[in-house]
């Protein structure tokens, strides 16, 4: 996967992440597991150059 990819994956899963949190809990299992998809995408994009 190329960086500019990753960048469109965070920001669809950081939208994802900011439209389920308007409709749940922010401790639902929904919004808790978008967050850790989009943790894992900061990672992945963190670590890109490395």
């Amino acid at each position: 996967m190329e960086k500019e990819q990753l960048l469109e994956k965070i920001e669809e899963c950081r939208h994802e992440m900011i439209l389920l949190s308007h409709s749940n809990d922010l401790t639902s299992e929904a919004v808790i597991a978008t967050s850790v998809k989009l943790d894992n995408l900061i990672n992945d994009y963190q670590n890109f150059a490395h």
